[in-house]
């Protein structure tokens, strides 16, 4: 039976407030909820697996920041650890043995990087490594793939058009096309897309980027052995291969997708969760690969920002719940338990929705498809269930993120009880959409 609407006066009135100061009323566009129904929500508070709204509703939140919220929100030795070095100062713009700190731990029980420089987002990260690699290389062309997002940098807002292959089309107003030009995008999970970049584009290549598990546009499980080819088919023309980590890294486990797979990506790429959700991000790689950045090389990257001690501290506190044994072991099982139910009354109902799942990673797909691994295997039509969905789990308490073609996470704040509503809440919902 479909809920009764939540009450949305508060945040209705702030988002119409918001549109006199921000493109759409939004500082990122996915918040406006233009692909559901009704007003954004603006969130008040969180707490451990929880949101509350301006309106005083209450959720059990899926989206968790968009992922880095592993530890849930307001995580205790979180707060504390950035409490106690705001008493010290928010920025100094010179070095702080904190840095020291995060980056030894990281190091320590990350094998895939030697060394690390941080950043202040996920996409200063991409662009960061994305220099880098040419600037190694000495090579300019980028091979990314449809479905990958890296952030908003110029370089990496391309599409793919049409045929094998095809050079990038900006995707958004206001990147210019000989940007574009040097971003070649071909399908995922496509071979011989690949080998004919390497053939047309012979020694111009300077990196293939792919995130660690495609999560952006749907959860696109790739095979170990497709993974393995990228390894391969950049080691053998002079390539790197960079691994975009920003959703995957230290959410698969500590090591991330590089662990998963039991691959060497040459350059990888990390985003807030090494913050414990705090505005930062880093790019890694072999010492030989670093030393080309300045001021060892010439590959130019600063920021005021970088290695912020407040986001620091946050990390080190973050990182140091993370890295202790059994941690990633206890999410994945609960997550699994989690899925498995719902597979099970997706069974039951003769639903025509399949959820793929990998680490604490979760994605719906309202589709008939065993397998998703491609852009083009999402049909665009399926997301009008995911609409449906989306507002019944929001009248009945739970937050997902406001895109069918995003992915749900489940954090080490999600307590059984917490699991077991929303398992009750999805099933309403899910039955809702298909009614």
């Amino acid at each position: 039976m479909k809920a009764q609407d939540i009450c949305r006066e508060k945040s209705a009135e702030l988002f119409e407030k918001a549109k006199n100061y921000f493109p759409g009323g939004v500082n990122s566009p996915v918040r406006a909820f233009k692909s559901v129904y009704g007003t954004p929500l603006f969130i008040e508070r969180g707490d451990k697996a929880h949101l509350w709204d301006a309106d005083g509703n209450e959720f059990i939140d899926f989206c968790c920041s968009w992922g880095p919220l592993i530890l849930g929100h307001n995580n205790p030795q979180i707060r504390e650890a950035v409490e106690a070095q705001l008493g010290k100062g928010l920025s100094f713009g010179a070095p702080t043995a904190l840095e020291n700190e995060l980056a030894d731990l990281i190091i320590s029980n990350n094998k895939y990087i030697e060394k690390i420089r941080f950043v202040s987002s996920g996409t200063e990260a991409v662009m960061s490594a994305i220099r880098l690699a040419r600037g190694y290389t000495k090579r300019d062309k980028i091979v990314k793939f449809e479905g990958c997002y890296h952030g908003h940098s110029d370089s990496l807002l391309v599409k793919a058009g049409s045929g094998l292959v095809t050079f990038g089309e900006t995707s958004s107003a206001g990147v210019p096309k000989a940007f574009a030009d040097e971003t070649i995008v071909i399908g995922l999970n496509d071979k011989a897309a690949l080998e004919q970049v390497f053939v047309d584009f012979k020694d111009q290549i300077a990196a293939v980027i792919i995130e660690g598990v495609p999560a952006n546009n749907g959860l696109l499980i790739q095979d170990k052995e497709y993974i393995q080819f990228l390894r391969d088919i950049t080691a053998s023309n002079g390539s790197l291969l960079i691994f975009d980590e920003v959703i995957t890294g230290f959410r698969l486990g500590f090591e991330g997708a590089a662990k998963y797979y039991d691959i060497q990506p040459d350059i990888l790429t990390y985003g807030k969760i090494i913050g414990g959700g705090m505005p930062v991000g880093a790019y890694g790689a072999s010492a030989e690969i670093m030393g080309h950045i300045s001021p060892d090389g010439g590959v130019y990257q600063a920021g005021t920002l970088s290695g912020n001690p407040v986001a620091m501290a946050a990390g080190i506190a973050a990182l140091s719940i993370l890295a202790q044994p059994g941690f990633y072991e206890k999410l994945e099982s609960t997550t699994q338990a989690f899925v498995e139910e719902l597979r099970g009354f997706i069974a039951d109902n003769d639903l025509v929705v399949k959820i793929f799942t990998i680490g604490s990673i979760f994605w719906f797909a309202f589709t008939a498809q065993e397998n998703i691994q491609t852009a083009a295997q999402i049909d665009p039509a399926s997301m009008e269930k995911y609409k449906i969905m989306h507002r019944e789990l929001l009248n009945r308490g739970v937050y997902f993120g406001p895109s069918g073609y995003e992915v749900g996470f489940i954090s080490a704040a999600h307590t059984k009880e917490d699991l077991q509503t929303a398992l009750a809440v999805i099933k309403d919902s899910l039955l809702v959409a298909f009614a």
